[in-house]
């Protein structure tokens, strides 16, 4: 018989990868490949856009060659993306203008001060449940066609298309600017990846016009909305034929791939970022405690379900810049062996403030400071300060959530690389006082793409059958006592004050 597989083309910030799932959840092949990472100025971070698509064009064959498939035998692909990394290109080359501006990036803060004085900010959080901050791809988009006049012509005469990721690569998988007689790519993106530009109204499910007249983006640059789920094209290259049956971001992917279908259900992946969402069901709730509505995903011909996220900028990105950036250490295996040879952080405290400080905070302004050096602080107390710095990070968005929900969390599940650190987990145990739960598939981000593209071709039946594929691969309880997690936390409160502090700095 026919082996039949699902794959995932999980698209992230610092690497691409394809996987191909079997029927019952299991992970049968992966290829992947990092990118390069530019910082051109402070705070700036982009991508190469074409470099991410010719990555893409070697691990899907690859992936496939490994699993000893043809296209033939893979039922459909689900696309899963960093967010809100904006690409603008060209739509009869294919060819991008400039480098993508990455979802970390703080260049727009004076576009963003600009917005605020054409249309009021609380408007436009009511509308898509955002905050106007750097984080969201709007402001990245109109900061391209600023600094670009013949950019902002091209884009005004209909020669640019504009998207995230997703919509990039989907573009290009399914013909781009067409080749060898066929049509060209289809430009699209779907509810979960709008709902993060800053331009889609969360009610209507739609580009609104308001902010696109605020904004001054003009609609004709912008991708077709699609749902979450179902079948948008077929692969013309890298492979031909195979259906792409989901375009899904990836931390709502993650809420997918960890099954929690169900309002109430939470999870919170520890990749680059960390990122916390609760299914709040069909209902879109408003939060008042700082924390993001977005949508969580859409089946085709169904009503939307919805989330709250509260999101962290730096987590595994801040491992990466211990060892790209200080070279404290050559893997980022080690951080855990350099934090565990010292009992605690010696009185130091990091707060990693690159992108400003995101959710509960939302201050654009606030910088990065490592507080509390002494002669006593060696860089094993600064690698427990860098795992402490994801832990703090959780409980703000986690204690955000609860305030949110009127109800305490009892358990966190979790999820992403950042998980195989056991110290790490052992420490958010600790400074949330609930147990820490980790599935059997760390990598669910991509399975959550695969489960949502296989239920587009009927390749599972309904979601309750993905239920019964999870399984719980490791459990860390709470051993911190109340007394220390309380001067703990308002150390850490004090450094985050420090950060915002600094930030307003003069010059």
């Amino acid at each position: 018989m026919t082996v039949k597989l699902v794959a995932a083309l999980d698209q992230g910030t610092t690497s691409t990868r394809c996987m191909l799932f079997d029927r019952q959840g299991r992970m049968v092949s992966i290829a992947q490949r990092e990118h390069q990472q530019y910082y051109p100025h402070p705070g700036w971070v982009e991508h190469d856009a074409a470099e991410i698509w010719s990555i893409v064009r070697r691990i899907i064959p690859q992936a496939l060659a490994d699993a000893g498939v043809g296209a033939a035998e893979v039922v459909a692909l689900g696309v899963t993306n960093q967010r809100e990394t904006a690409v603008l290109w060209n739509r009869h080359t294919g060819v991008p203008v400039g480098r993508a501006i990455v979802w970390q990036d703080t260049r727009t803060t004076d576009v963003l001060a600009d917005l605020a004085t054409r249309i009021d900010p609380a408007r436009v959080l009511a509308r898509t449940g955002l905050p106007m901050a750097n984080y969201f791809s709007a402001a990245k988009l109109r900061w391209m066609l600023d600094r670009n006049p013949a950019a902002a012509a091209a884009a005004a005469a209909g020669d640019l298309l504009f998207g995230t990721i997703d919509s990039w690569i989907t573009w290009n998988l399914s013909g781009g600017p067409g080749r060898d007689g066929g049509g060209p790519g289809v430009h699209v993106t779907d509810v979960t990846n709008a709902s993060r530009t800053m331009l889609m109204n969360l009610d209507t499910l739609d580009w609104d016009p308001e902010l696109l007249a605020a904004t001054a983006i003009p609609r004709a640059v912008l991708p077709e909305i699609r749902p979450t789920i179902g079948v948008v094209a077929r692969t013309v290259d890298p492979v031909p034929g195979i259906a792409i049956g989901a375009l899904i971001g990836d931390q709502q992917a993650s809420l997918f791939g960890q099954t929690a279908f169900e309002a109430g259900e939470a999870k919170c992946t520890f990749g680059t970022g960390s990122f916390l969402l609760l299914n709040t069901g069909p209902e879109v709730i408003r939060s008042s405690h700082g924390l993001i509505t977005t949508v969580a995903h859409k089946v085709a011909g169904e009503p939307a379900v919805y989330a709250l996220e509260g999101s962290v900028a730096q987590a595994g990105g801040l491992v990466q810049w211990c060892r790209d950036n200080l070279g404290l250490i050559r893997s980022p295996a080690e951080i855990e062996t350099l934090a565990r040879s010292v009992p605690d952080n010696g009185g130091c405290y990091l707060v990693p403030a690159f992108s400003g400080l995101f959710a509960p905070y939302w201050d654009n302004m606030a910088q990065g400071v490592l507080v509390g050096l002494t002669s006593y602080v060696t860089k094993a107390h600064i690698a427990r300060a860098v795992l402490e710095a994801t832990a703090w990070q959780t409980h703000d968005v986690v204690d955000a959530m609860n305030a949110d929900a009127g109800v305490a969390a009892r358990s966190l599940a979790v999820d992403g690389g950042m998980t195989s650190d056991n110290l790490l987990m052992q420490t958010i145990a600790d400074v949330l006082d609930i147990p820490v739960v980790r599935p059997m598939m760390a990598e669910t981000v991509a399975l959550g793409a695969a489960y949502a593209a296989g239920l587009a071709v009927g390749y599972w039946s309904d979601r309750q059958v993905l239920r019964r594929f999870w399984r719980k691969a490791g459990e860390w309880q709470p051993s911190m006592t109340a007394a220390r997690r309380e001067v703990e936390l308002a150390r850490w409160k004090h450094a985050v004050a420090a950060a915002q502090l600094w930030g307003q700095r003069p010059g």
